[in-house]
């Protein structure tokens, strides 16, 4: 048994008893991730200027908060859920993570190759001259 309701493709207007209340909603899960991500970004630049905080820490309480402002992203404005009807968008979230992964961890694997092999500061190049 299907609930018809609940039996549309993604991008289908709802039936017009719904659309009140489908707009309803819509409108209040993005007003509350715009909330909790306008907190979360007081919070960051309450973080890196406050002195309340252990100074090494202040990193890592960053790092918590841009963890967290990503999950809101996911989740109230991309609406990146664990349903069935997501797995495409995970897969695809996943497969642009690892890109991203990637790319960064080759930068920098390349700009620590090209450090260690370049010529220290204050050494001429000379060449010398077989005789």
């Amino acid at each position: 048994m299907t609930i018809i309701s609940q039996d549309r493709a993604p991008g289908d207007r709802p039936a017009s008893s719904e659309e009140q209340e489908s707009v309803s909603s819509g409108v209040l899960v993005y007003s509350s991730g715009l909330f909790l991500a306008v907190v979360l970004s007081a919070a960051s630049f309450w973080v890196t200027n406050t002195s309340l905080l252990w100074g090494p820490g202040v990193p890592l309480g960053l790092a918590v908060l841009a963890i967290a402002q990503m999950g809101i992203h996911l989740v109230f404005f991309l609406h990146i859920t664990s349903g069935p009807d997501n797995t495409n968008n995970v897969l695809a979230l996943a497969f642009g993570v690892l890109i991203v992964t990637l790319i960064m961890v080759g930068s920098l694997w390349i700009m620590a190759n090209l450090n260690a092999n370049m010529m220290p500061p204050g050494s001429p190049m000379t060449m010398s001259m077989p005789h």
